[in-house]
């Protein structure tokens, strides 16, 4: 064979896989995305771990169990307060202790790991592979099942039980140590024991005998045709506690829902969660649910109602008999942007750096000719297009409409091109298998594992709003707004059960906060770093679905956002005093990584602690108000950076300008904008000019936010208003300013409730005084 036959085979083979990876190319309004892959780019994990009628949904990726679906060996499961691991000898049930771990860093991290379970069995078959087999909002059943003969287990977030049924048989229960019995001879279907410090007990049917094979081994006998049982680890050794977790140990979960309200009148958000029980024995089918202290802290719904609280790497998760219960909270509200700076000492220099900005806006965002050769993931084009749409308002409230024009022109082009689906190597791909909208490059494995969907889709659905918001007919379903509405689709579709996209993908609805994770890797479990990309991701959503005058998708996006946020407070900044470690205080005062089983002060890329702590303040736009309700905490969360640095540089570490290397005042920006969240004139001073501008932002949007902040005081969100767009700020001289944002295309008058009313004509932005 010749050189040149050889090298014709290889070009037409080439051709073919070209032409078979656009062979199914699917128009979404103007848009169009792939059904198949292009040439050799990665393709989506299957997700095999789920029983047949699970296969027939779209797979439950980036969730607190996802580790099951994709893995034969799946890791641990951190349910919380418990853990549980599915093996080939049993269900591993354990009760996770604190445990403090120095690291180089000289900080610590706090592990709840999980470790010495008890582990349980079917006597008369092995149990099979672990499969999904069903999943309601924050509560799923494992199958193990084997041949014919099956062991199913349900567990919870909160719950304290895994509930049990098999198909036949007896059941063993195997322990990490010696086990004690503690006598519990009210009810003979209780085996209580004692190990290793920690207290387990199971709770059999009506029959069941519990028999001592060894100190660390036990049978239960169980009835024909009663194969089911509960098993659960004790938060404390008080009689009591055993006697209420017995109580409710037979109303086994059959579902679980959340639902939730925007009262827009008041600026609240109502979440009712309600877990539906069966009774296997008597008739008392109240489950017993264990609430987060974002649930339960400042929440008079369930005041006096709880019951004792277990220790948890979340905090005190504290127990209550209910079916149901309600959380309130409020929303705080955000405009797309602020006004125009005033006239002051700094206005020459906000007008030089927004020319230079908008000269440069190519560099930002590379010409057509070099669309393709840069580093171009959806990611990191999503932070380019939220730098040019902010670069674009700042120009537009200062009076420059040209500038705002050719800046979201820019924009559009390159969504445009993206969507289209002509990209040699930028495009949008809808895998049916398990549901889901991928895109490539894949980068930080968001196609491999199904990563970060959330906060990649996030900046691109905010961005798409903000040129809606002064395009509508760009926005319009059947033009550019079908391709958004599908990454509004995979990253928060509401539809359960469905076969297009799973219910909520990374929102964990009983957690309060997002996962990033897709395949749940690892033996922490799942994870979330950039806590302020995932509200980035809500704050989208709210544009969006008030632009096309969606009020379900608004209403969704208002409860993600306001939820998070209210997670955030507790398990990422701790401002309640009631989560972190004493000994994790001691050394730092944020988390930057949150693990189902863990958290750290740490990221995933660097340990230098300035992108340690700016990875949850990023991006800082006009929706990060909420970030200043504690101007304490941001006063001494960035009073930790300079004695951070001089560890940091005492471990051999440096800074520098060569390619490896970042520079001393990297994201200096960033902090500068969180510093006038608590002192405006702070803020102003620290930052720099010249200095490090972060890679989603310009020095022109930040020297914006510092004059507009220096202006109008710090928010205060102790008022609210009538509608999900508004914000407002106070000056130490008690002087408010209230703003609303209109987007509709009829006016609006706004009440807030401090008692002021602004009239805002359609599409603007208003302002009092």
């Amino acid at each position: 064979m010749t050189t040149a036959y050889r090298l014709a085979l290889i070009l037409i083979a080439a051709a073919l896989a070209w032409t078979g990876a656009l062979a199914q190319p699917v128009k979404a309004g103007a848009g169009t995305y792939l059904l198949t892959p292009k040439g050799s780019d990665p393709k989506v994990p299957p997700a095999p771990m789920r029983t047949d009628a699970m296969l027939k949904t779209a797979a439950q990726t980036n969730q607190w169990y996802s580790t099951l679906i994709f893995n034969a060996q799946p890791e641990p499961i951190y349910a919380q307060p418990l853990t549980f691991r599915p093996t080939a000898a049993g269900f591993e049930m354990a009760l996770p202790s604190k445990e403090v771990v120095p690291t180089e860093r000289r900080d610590v991290e706090i592990h709840y790991a999980h470790k010495n379970p008890i582990v349980i069995s079917p006597v008369a078959f092995a149990p099979g592979p672990a499969k999904l087999a069903k999943a309601s909002d924050w509560a799923i059943d494992i199958s193990m099942a084997n041949g014919g003969d099956d062991m199913r287990v349900t567990i919870a977030h909160g719950s304290p039980y895994a509930s049990f049924q098999t198909t036949r048989g007896d059941v063993r229960l195997k322990l990490p140590a010696d086990g004690v019995r503690i006598d519990f001879a009210a009810d003979p279907r209780v085996l209580a024991l004692r190990v290793g410090g920690k207290t387990y007990a199971l709770f059999g049917p009506t029959g069941v005998r519990w028999e001592a094979v060894s100190a660390t081994e036990w049978l239960g006998r169980l009835p024909a045709n009663s194969g089911y049982f509960s098993a659960t680890a004790l938060p404390d050794d008080q009689p009591a506690t055993l006697q209420l977790l017995a109580r409710h140990a037979y109303a086994f979960l059959q579902d679980t829902r959340v639902s939730w309200r925007y009262d827009q009148a008041t600026s609240r958000v109502e979440t009712t969660f309600t877990a539906t029980a069966r009774a296997m024995e008597g008739s008392d089918a109240v489950p017993l649910l264990g609430l987060y202290p974002h649930q339960w802290h400042d929440n008079p719904a369930v005041a006096g109602k709880l019951g004792p609280a277990y220790d948890s790497v979340r905090g005190p998760i504290r127990l209550l008999a209910a079916p149901e219960f309600k959380t309130g909270r409020t929303y705080p509200g955000f405009v797309p942007h602020w006004p125009g700076a005033g006239d002051g000492p700094r206005a020459k220099d906000l007008a030089d750096v927004l020319k230079t900005d908008v000269r440069t806006r190519r560099t930002l965002i590379p010409d057509k000719e070099n669309r393709d050769n840069w580093r171009t993931s959806a990611y990191w084009q999503g932070k380019g297009l939220t730098r040019l749409t902010q670069l674009a308002a700042v120009a537009e409230q200062q009076g420059n409409v040209a500038a705002r024009d050719q800046l979201m022109s820019l924009v559009k082009e390159r969504m445009e091109f993206w969507f289209s689906g002509e990209g040699r190597s930028n495009y949008f791909h809808y895998d049916k298998g398990i549901g889901t909208m991928v895109t490539y490059p894949d980068e930080f494995f968001a196609v491999a594992q199904m990563n970060d969907h959330h906060f990649h889709y996030g900046y691109w659905i905010r961005a798409a709003a903000e040129v809606a918001l002064r395009d509508p007919a760009w926005a319009a379903k059947d033009r550019w707004g079908a391709m958004v509405d599908l990454l509004v689709k995979d990253i928060a579709s509401t539809e359960r059960g469905g076969s297009d996209f799973p219910f909520l993908r990374n929102f964990d609805v009983y957690e309060g906060h997002s996962w990033a994770s897709g395949v749940g890797l690892g033996a922490w479990g799942n994870n979330q770093e950039s806590s302020s990309e995932a509200i980035n991701a809500w704050v989208g959503l709210i544009l969006w679905g008030e632009v096309h005058g969606d009020r379900a998708l608004r209403d969704l996006g208002v409860w993600l956002y306001t939820t998070e946020v209210e997670a955030i407070q507790h398990y990422w900044f701790d401002l309640h005093g009631l989560v972190f470690a004493p000994e994790y205080k001691a050394k730092s005062v944020e988390v930057s990584m949150l693990f189902g089983g863990k958290y750290a002060h740490n990221t995933w890329w660097t340990d230098e602690p300035r992108q340690i702590k700016g990875i949850n303040l990023l991006p800082m736009t006009t929706a990060s108000t909420y970030m200043g309700r504690d101007k304490a905490f941001i006063q001494r969360s960035l009073g930790t950076l300079p004695a951070e640095t001089e560890i940091y540089l005492s471990r051999g570490k440096s800074y520098g300008s060569g390619r490896d290397q970042v520079p001393k005042d990297i994201w200096q920006d960033i902090f500068a904008k969180y510093m006038a969240l608590a002192d405006p004139a702070a803020g102003l001073a620290q930052w720099d000019r010249w200095g490090s501008v972060e890679t989603g932002d310009t020095r022109s949007h930040t020297l914006h936010w510092l004059l507009s902040l220096n202006e109008m005081g710090p928010p205060d969100l102790s008022v609210t208003a009538d509608t999900p767009l508004y914000a407002v700020f106070k000056r130490t001289d008690g002087q408010k300013t209230h703003l609303a944002f209109n987007a509709s295309a009829t006016p609006i008058s706004v009440r807030f409730s401090d008692g002021k009313t602004l009239d805002v004509a359609p599409r603007t932005l208003g302002r009092a005084p």
